[in-house]
């Protein structure tokens, strides 16, 4: 550093220091290291080019209105829209997503921080005693006879009084501070995207833990139903072999089948609990705050008619996709950083200056004799470290070599999610219309098999199969709806439906710090 401390003011000093401050700002108009370019990610012409499922399994893409914003709401059930309200209030994952993305912005201030120059004011007042034998009083032994009399005046202790104010500046001479600020930027953006899937995946689990709780329960009333049925049943049995009518055989067998469906119970009302907690966890809640809320409606069907499916250009919902959205800013973020690497390669500089006051004697601290000051700049030139700087850059480059791989499985795996998301909801679709087709027949069955019963003309057998038949069709068509709203529910988090806005991004952001 050029020190002109205690120094007169000189021409050339000034010169020297306007020469380094011109040549810092020639230089910071360079940024080393590779820019960023956004990927375009594959995606086929329409819906139907990238699949693997069977042609009887192509989805009507385009036909009907499209997929609504708040798709829960496609459901009409105030349960699940309330649901879903509170859990976006108050899950506790929801709120880690929120610090990490507040986290990235505080990061992202501190790191533009360093652009600007550092002010400081110092102060201090010391008492000291220098040593008689130390190496300020060897030249005393040169050039003076009598010793004594002035090491003692230098040894003997004083309050030394100093302040100052001190600016210094690093100039951004390889954007080495841009780069950092682009990786910090592309760190919110990877924040950001990681805080809408947050949002849309809990809206998800949501929504498909509370269709597979209602499926349940649904099982749980049609087993309670079947029981009665079957109780009643029972009891006429009974009395037509007290009266001789029939024998225990028949009895016997309608007894078997009651326990059989009996012993479906326990394990369907486990199951409810079991969903009830899960729903309760995503909401933040302790098991069994939510129970007065999920069995008092447990009796509502709640069966909605599901839209047809209209998606859009598939280009843009891959493009909206917050988990591609967050592998591109990660790619981002990884080749900023190649460019910090790269900057430490090549020598810095920093501008500073301090001006102040330095005295032993307190009144003459403020006299225009104890100033000091100094301004210059410092150079550091990197010559040796045994390949540390070199190394740092070779990993930032395999780090960005790792993020594009990456980016390239996210995309993969969003049409993978997409196609199979498509096609197992138009099975579900088609397997319903089959399944409900089923009750209906079974249901005939079952009627006409006890109508024959009555009349003579088949056995008890008959009647037995038919009414076994006619009781897991309705039981495999509540499986099946349930299965149905949840695919419903995974194609719009496959395609990205639900989506935060900037002002919501902002303000969740904000709320937590």
């Amino acid at each position: 550093m050029l020190d002109l401390q205690h120094a007169h003011f000189h021409p050339r000093y000034f010169g020297l220091a306007a020469s380094a401050l011109a040549l810092a700002l020639t230089l910071t108009g360079c940024a080393v290291g590779p820019d960023f370019v956004r990927p375009t990610p594959a995606a086929p012409d329409d819906w139907t080019s990238w699949r693997s499922a069977d042609d009887s399994l192509r989805a009507q893409v385009g036909a009907g209105q499209p997929l609504a914003s708040k798709w829960w709401q496609t459901f009409n059930d105030p349960v699940l829209e309330s649901m879903v309200r509170r859990a976006l209030t108050s899950s506790p994952d929801l709120r880690t997503a929120a610090l990490h993305f507040a986290q990235a912005r505080v990061q992202r201030s501190t790191t533009a921080a360093q652009r600007g120059p550092e002010v400081g004011v110092s102060a201090s007042a010391n008492r000291q005693r220098q040593s008689e034998y130390g190496a300020g009083t060897r030249i005393i032994d040169a050039i003076s006879s009598d010793r004594a009399a002035l090491v003692n005046v230098l040894s003997e202790p004083f309050t030394l009084y100093q302040g100052g104010f001190d600016v210094s500046w690093e100039p951004d001479l390889w954007g080495r501070i841009r780069r950092s600020i682009e990786a910090a930027d592309a760190n919110v953006d990877h924040q950001a995207a990681l805080l809408e899937l947050a949002w849309l995946t809990l809206a998800s689990d949501v929504a498909r833990n509370y269709f597979e709780l209602r499926s349940t329960q649904r099982q749980i009333r049609l087993a309670r139903e079947d029981i009665a049925a079957l109780e009643d049943r029972l009891d006429i049995l009974d009395a037509r072999v007290r009266g001789g009518v029939i024998d225990h055989l028949n009895l016997e067998q309608q007894r078997a089948e009651l326990a059989a469906i009996k012993a479906q119970l326990p394990g369907l009302l486990a199951q409810e609990g079991a969903g009830a907690n899960q729903i309760a966890l995503l909401l933040g809640e302790r098991p069994g705050a939510l129970r007065e809320t999920l069995m008092a409606h447990a009796a509502d069907d709640g069966k909605a008619a599901l839209p047809d499916l209209t998606l859009g250009l598939p280009s843009e919902v891959a493009l909206r996709r917050p988990d591609i959205r967050a592998a591109e800013a990660r790619l981002h973020r990884a080749i900023a950083n190649i460019g910090v690497a790269r900057a430490d390669l090549y020598p810095s500089i920093r501008l500073g200056a301090r001006f102040g006051s330095e005295s032993y004697l307190s009144g003459e601290f403020s006299a225009w004799g104890s100033r000091t000051w100094s301004i210059g700049p410092t150079l550091n030139l990197p010559l040796f470290d045994a390949g540390r700087r070199r190394g740092m850059v070779q990993l930032r480059e395999l780090e960005q070599q790792e993020a594009a791989v990456s980016y390239q499985r996210t995309v993969l795996k969003a049409w993978q999610e997409i196609d199979d998301a498509l096609s197992a909801y138009t099975a579900e679709q088609q397997q319903a219309q089959q399944l409900e087709a089923r009750v209906r027949s079974a249901g005939d069955a079952y009627q006409l098999a006890q109508a024959r019963y009555e009349g003579g003309t088949v056995d008890f057998i008959a009647v037995l199969d038919s009414q076994r038949s006619f009781l897991q069709a309705r039981r495999d068509l509540a499986v099946c709806e349930g299965r149905l709203n949840t695919g419903y529910v995974t194609i719009n988090k496959a395609v990205a439906n639900t989506q935060l806005d900037a002002e919501t991004v902002e303000g969740r952001g904000s709320a937590v710090r």
